[in-house]
């Protein structure tokens, strides 16, 4: 089995508040580390009444302080949102603070609907053609040179903090491979493109001084549960939570719901088969079979695993059984 690791929003739950998500959010994460997960990342989305992690780097620190072992980062940062010097000010700060601990994964979409994106920003006149700059600007300033010129990123030069190149299409795929990264694909929500984009990936991926053969970490949903009848019951939390974003409803993470896909309108039930297909939502066998399918898939090198529920038990719960489905513990013990 490959290595796992976990992607959170620290979402906010109906009746819950963004207090209380954040504690649960170091809660999980220290969870994690004992149970063997490679790594735990928070994700920049802003103006969403159901995710806590819009000021990422701060959450991140909030995670880092609250484990010792696990690394923590950033999946993603999305770098259109600010300049390459603060984020590595920012992330050269957590890396001084958590040494060899912090990983920094970057996108290219704004994480957010267009007007927040303006409220974000000074200006808007950024096009696509300036994102990879904008990697290599930032590269430069956490390497060991840093820049040409007097600018620098203190705390931040020679901190080396790893880059992701994260993405949901070729284009991500296309600039990981051209500047040697490992690349992160978000199939847990927008799954299409993944086999294309893995292929090119490794097609034309160039050895550089940051990793001399590609690594590939695809994310998928994952619910488990003692029975599949109490996972499908759990996952209807995410369920709900897609359908209203793409009915331009987003608002905390619903409450699970009896028989929720089965009385969806066609249509919903179409943006669920479409969005969620690479979920695997059961009992521990069938968790098993279905990580094990995707991983053959895939030959993902590590598996980022989402999984949103609205009880944070029953969260904690189906951690668990993946750990102890793959044998985590027992991967870490033959590491050593």
């Amino acid at each position: 089995m490959t290595k796992l690791s976990i992607l959170d929003l620290s979402p906010i739950v109906e009746g819950g508040t963004a207090a209380e998500s954040l504690a649960n959010t170091a809660d999980l994460a220290r969870h994690a580390e004992a149970l063997g997960y490679t790594r735990y990342w928070l994700a920049e989305h802003h103006n969403m009444p159901g995710i806590a992690s819009a000021a990422t780097s701060v959450v991140i620190g909030h995670v880092a302080a609250a484990t010792s072992s696990i690394r923590v980062g950033a999946g993603g940062i999305m770098l259109p949102n600010h300049s390459p010097l603060v984020i590595a000010e920012q992330f050269g700060t957590l890396a001084t603070l958590y040494p060899d601990r912090i990983d920094l994964g970057l996108g290219r979409a704004p994480g957010t609907d267009m007007a927040t994106a303006r409220a974000l920003r000074r200006h808007m006149n950024m096009d696509v053609d300036s994102f990879p700059h904008d990697v290599v600007e930032l590269m430069s300033y956490l390497s060991d040179e840093g820049p040409v010129g007097r600018v620098q990123a203190i705390p931040g030069q020679g901190t080396n903090v790893p880059l992701w190149i994260l993405g949901s299409s070729l284009y991500g795929a296309q600039l990981a491979a051209a500047l040697g990264l490992p690349y992160a694909f978000a199939s847990h929500f927008a799954p299409a493109e993944l086999d294309r984009a893995l292929e090119i990936y490794r097609a034309q991926f160039k050895p550089s001084v940051h990793l001399d053969r590609p690594y590939a970490m695809p994310a998928m949903s994952v619910v488990a549960a003692e029975t599949d009848e109490e996972a499908r019951y759990l996952f209807t939390s995410t369920q709900q939570a897609f359908v209203n974003l793409r009915s331009g409803r987003p608002g905390p993470l619903p409450r699970p719901v009896e028989g929720y896909a089965e009385n969806l309108e066609p249509a919903a039930q179409a943006i669920l088969a479409h969005t969620l297909a690479c979920a695997v939502v059961g009992s521990p066998d069938t968790v098993r079979k279905g990580i094990a399918d995707f991983q053959a898939r895939t030959g993902a090198d590590e598996i980022i695993v989402a999984a949103q529920m609205h009880d944070h038990g029953a969260r904690r719960r189906s951690m668990e059984i993946v750990a102890d489905m793959a044998d985590l513990q027992g991967m870490a013990r033959a590491a050593e």
